[in-house]
């Protein structure tokens, strides 16, 4: 089965973007993952293309009308197969990580992905459909359909067949739970500053030492909240 993943949205011309280059543009164009859009705009139900309204309770700006979105999600998923995970993206939304791209990625399936605008959707679509709410950072964007790029080449670099090398990514940064130790490469000495000697020793239980040391280094300085979650996950 192929991951089909299929992103609803005002702007599907904004896909697949990022996605159609490197590795996951590889993949796409030799359909080891599906990627379609709906546009939420061809479900409204007036000649003006109505999408939004105002909020009951007043404030700022428009709210996205869920007769008009719920009918975009019930096209979306004629499109694939009826176990696809819906996710909504919004800032309230639980914190994207790394467990959750190999929850996702893990789901043959795929995904559904909703890319909210102006101060979101009503909240009875996102109860109707019991979407998940997934946010990509404690900052502000435009729309959803950059969170929702991100986390699809999170989660197609790690289906079956698309990143060759299975060893670049259990070292990867948060898959061990800690930061990612520091890469050199040649030139040995550039701008006089010299790759470190464990690395040139040839003596690979040292330079795993010295990565998993380095490693745990940078974790500590960095994020200080990984670091303490590490320390538990030992005792």
């Amino acid at each position: 089965m192929q991951f089909h993943a299929t992103v609803v949205t005002l702007f599907p011309e904004m896909f697949p973007g990022g996605l159609g280059y490197s590795l996951t543009g590889k993949a796409l164009a030799e359909e080891k993952w599906l990627l379609d859009t709906v546009q939420i705009r061809d479900y409204a139900l007036d000649k003006h293309h109505t999408v939004d309204d105002t909020p009951y309770g007043g404030g700022a700006g428009m709210v996205m009308k869920p007769d008009v979105v719920s009918s975009a999600l019930d096209a979306a998923v004629k499109l694939g197969t009826e176990g696809r995970r819906k996710i909504y993206l919004t800032p309230r939304g639980q914190p994207f990580t790394q467990k959750m791209a190999r929850d996702y990625a893990a789901n043959a399936e795929g995904l559904i992905l909703l890319c909210g605008r102006y101060e979101g959707v009503d909240q009875r679509v996102i109860e109707d459909w019991q979407m998940e709410e997934v946010s990509v950072g404690d900052f502000i964007l435009t729309g959803g359909e950059l969170p929702a790029q991100i986390i699809l080449d999170a989660v197609v670099r790690l289906l079956p067949n698309v990143l060759g090398n299975r060893e670049s990514l259990e070292n990867e940064s948060f898959e061990l739970g800690i930061l990612e130790y520091p890469q050199y490469t040649k030139p040995q000495n550039w701008k006089n500053k010299i790759v470190p000697d464990v690395l040139l020793s040839g003596d690979h239980q040292k330079i795993a030492k010295w990565r998993q040391e380095e490693a745990e280094r940078i974790t500590r300085e960095r994020r200080p909240d990984l670091w303490q979650a590490f320390l538990k996950s030992r005792d």
